[in-house]
Formats: structure tokens, C-alpha cells, sequence
């Protein structure tokens, strides 16, 4: 993998020179590649689902691996709203004159050479490829071997792309996925790699953020929270609507960072929600409720067939999966101590028609990104406007949230004189 390092700091050279037309012109090649590479990519990918449902992933995993046409569609999309961008390079940020006539400018410039450890979403191939080449930097991707099939044939129709639309072809890279010990190489790499981002679960983002040598750009993991108060269910409106969030935050995509984990939920809303969310959800995700709830529900008559008594664990659990942890609160105190102390700083939510206590929640509660009113399934860079995304980052320096372009720069001073000394 040296040689790909290697490959890639030249490479990088070369892109940082392109101006933006450039540049959007080989990533609009590259999605016209990807297009006329659509059935080598699905042939690789059909390839890899099979392998992974031979060795037993579970079926929310299996979606996250898992390309379509329509997922094509998206990932060309998704290209192309990169390339219609603004050209984050080159802008000045912020510029000042000195009384001695100096002049300073604050100049955006390309981190370098990226390099992305994630798992089994071949989707990330091409956003964190669009990212990268869009703001001037090289891209080294190691993907999991559930997904290197599918990798392989994204990469070799961006290259193709990149060649034919007069782009650098050498600036991504795919890491053979052979073993584990390319992780270590990459988080090693010290005066090549210019930042590694990991993305996927709590072992691996632990292992590169506790191993690394080099600069760490974060991912989290979502144990994501949705509290539920009795405000919101004032009228049978507010009551659909509140399970309509709740259900789309968990089921649409189950297996995404972004979805719901546990509900908390006032304890004056309990009699009207837990009847109507078991009868809603309970065919269809296992519910994990506290005493209380689970009382409420037996007492209201509701047949609880696929339902448990939540323990400790459940609290601190990423299931992606079709489970949804569920908890009585007595208030906005213990509902923002409970997320504060269980969450992953990723995306929480408040329902409620309190308006104090939303203003009280964005405050207090510590995350990336949170919500009043609106599912957390809109924590996505492509939600955001970014067209594509790294990840969502928990950390709290210059990256936080869904990463776009902006997390792949750092900045430069520039100072212009006319022959001042320093004294």
C-alpha cells in the first residue's frame, strides 16, 4: 500500500492546481462513468450481498450494503450536486490591514491527503471520493471486505471517469482489503496521511482514534434519543404525528447512525403513546420498555407480542437494528440528563408544543445536531445541502455534524508587503 501513498501525495500536487471547472468537469465524467459501469457494479455488488447473507449479517447490515438502481441513481446525484458547488478553494475567509501597511488574508487550501477506514456502505466510496476531489485533496480508501467487490467496481469507473474527463485518475485509491494490518499502516503514516476519518462502529472508530499517529477527524456512533412530551399529543393530529416521527426516525433505515435508539417519554404522555406505538410499531420492531411503560401498555389492553423489559444495557446500545429501547421520564430534567449521559453527541430530538422547554433542550443537550419537532433521520449531508458527506462528526473542533467539503479544508495566511521590516 506504500506505492498507493506514494501515488496519492503526487497525485494531490497535480488536483491542488486544477482550477474549479476542472475539477467539475472530471467529477461529471466520472458520474457519466459510473452510469455506463452500472451493471459491473451491481454484477460486484450481488456478489457481495450474497457472501454477506452466507455469513449470517443481519438484515439491517445487509440494507446498508446493499445497491440498486435507484441507490445508482442517488450516488450519480449525488456527484453531480458536488459538482455544482462552489469551489470551497481559494476563498478568502477573512483579510485585515496592519498599521504598518501589511495586508492578511485568510486563505482556504486543501487539508492534503485523506485517507476514510469505513465499513460495508458502498455509497461512501463515491461521496468521500466527490468530497475529497472537489476541495483539491487525494483520498486514500480502505473499505471492509463485506463491500470490496462492489469498491473495486466503483473505483475502477471513477478512474475511468477521471481519465476521459481530463482529471488526475491517481488521486483515489483503493486499499487492497486484504487484512487489518492496512489500518495500521494508514494510522502510521505520519508526514504522508494528512488526516484519517473512520467510519462505521464503536470498534473501529475506538481502535484508529486510541491508535493513530496522525491528525483524527472523529465519526460517532449514533445512540440517538427522541423525548416525547405530553404537549405533543393534545390532539389526535399531534398523536399521529408524533408516531409518524418516531417511526420513520427508527424504520426507515434502522441501520443508519442517524436513527432513533431510545424513546423517552413524559410520564403524563404514557397512556396515550405507548398503546398507540405498540399497536403502530410493535408487528414490526421489538420494543424494550421500562416497567412503567410496559405496565401501561398490559393495562390499556394492548397485546405486547414482540416486546421485553428494557435492562441497563438497552440504554447504552446502538442497535441498528429493528429495536427500540423505551423509558419514562418525569420531565425535561431527567430526559436531558438520561441523553446526556447515554448519548453519542449525535442527533436528538424534542417533541413537545412547550416552547420553553424546546429552547431548554437545544441548549442543554449536548450533541451535533438537535431537533424540535422533525425527525433525526435528517442528520445527512445530502439533507443538509452538502450534496454528499464523510460522516457526522461528535467531536467538537472545526468538523462538527454532517462533514462536507468544509471539513477537508484548513486555511493558509497570506501577508503582503512593500518592504516592512520587523523592528
Amino acid at each position: 500500500m506504500s506505492s498507493q501513498i506514494e501515488s496519492l501525495i503526487g497525485a494531490q500536487k497535480a488536483l491542488a492546481l486544477q482550477m474549479r471547472e476542472e475539477k467539475d468537469a472530471a467529477l461529471l465524467s466520472a458520474a457519466r462513468a459510473i452510469d455506463g459501469a452500472r451493471s459491473e457494479i451491481l454484477k460486484a455488488n450481488k456478489a457481495d450481498v450474497l457472501r454477506a447473507e452466507e455469513a449470517g449479517m443481519k438484515a439491517s447490515l445487509i440494507d446498508r450494503l446493499s445497491l440498486n438502481e435507484g441507490r445508482i441513481d442517488s450516488i450519480i446525484e449525488g456527484l453531480k450536486e458536488v459538482a455544482a458547488l462552489p469551489d470551497p478553494i481559494g476563498r478568502v475567509l477573512d483579510g485585515w490591514t496592519l498599521p504598518n501597511g501589511l495586508f492578511i488574508e485568510k486563505i482556504a487550501v486543501p487539508i492534503g491527503l485523506v485517507a476514510i477506514i469505513y465499513e460495508s456502505r458502498p455509497n461512501v466510496t463515491v461521496e468521500a471520493f466527490s468530497l475529497a476531489y472537489k476541495t483539491g485533496c487525494s483520498i486514500l480508501l480502505r473499505g471492509s471486505s463485506a463491500a470490496q467487490a462492489s469498491n473495486k467496481a466503483l473505483v475502477a469507473a471513477i478512474k475511468k471517469g477521471l481519465g476521459e474527463g481530463g482529471g488526475v485518475p491517481n488521486a483515489v485509491e483503493l486499499a487492497p482489503g486484504k487484512d487489518h494490518s492496512e489500518i495500521d499502516e494508514i494510522l502510521n503514516a505520519r508526514g504522508k496521511i494528512d488526516v484519517v476519518l473512520p467510519r462505521g462502529g464503536h470498534s473501529l472508530i475506538r481502535h484508529v482514534v486510541e491508535n493513530a499517529r496522525i491528525p483524527v477527524i472523529e465519526t460517532g456512533e449514533g445512540n440517538c434519543h427522541i423525548y416525547v412530551e405530553s404537549s405533543a399529543l393534545g390532539t389526535e393530529a399531534g398523536l399521529q404525528n408524533t408516531l409518524d416521527i418516531i417511526e420513520n426516525a427508527k424504520m426507515q433505515k434502522p441501520g443508519a447512525c442517524n436513527a432513533v435508539e431510545t424513546l423517552l417519554v413524559h410520564k403524563d404522555a404514557v397512556s396515550v403513546l405507548i398503546p398507540a406505538l405498540v399497536e403502530r410499531l410493535g408487528d414490526k420492531c421489538e420494543l424494550r420498555m421500562d416497567e412503567e411503560a410496559h405496565a401501561e401498555a398490559q393495562r390499556r389492553g394492548v397485546v405486547v407480542t414482540n416486546s421485553g423489559l428494557a435492562t441497563e444495557s438497552d440504554w447504552e446500545t446502538e442497535f441498528l437494528d429493528y429495536i427500540l429501547a423505551v423509558k419514562t421520564v418525569s420531565g425535561i430534567d431527567e430526559a436531558i440528563e438520561h441523553i446526556n449521559k447515554y448519548g453519542t453527541k449525535h442527533s436528538e430530538a424534542i417533541l413537545t408544543n412547550d416552547m420553553a422547554n424546546a429552547e431548554r433542550f437545544c441548549a442543554e443537550v449536548d450533541a451535533a445536531c438537535v431537533y424540535v419537532n422533525a425527525s433525526i433521520r435528517f442528520t445527512d449531508g445530502g439533507c443538509f445541502g452538502f450534496g454528499a458527506e464523510l460522516g457526522i462528526s461528535t467531536q467538537k473542533f472545526h468538523a462538527r455534524g454532517p462533514m462536507g467539503m468544509e471539513a477537508l479544508t484548513t486555511y493558509k495566511y497570506r501577508v503582503k508587503g512593500s518592504g516592512q521590516i520587523r523592528l
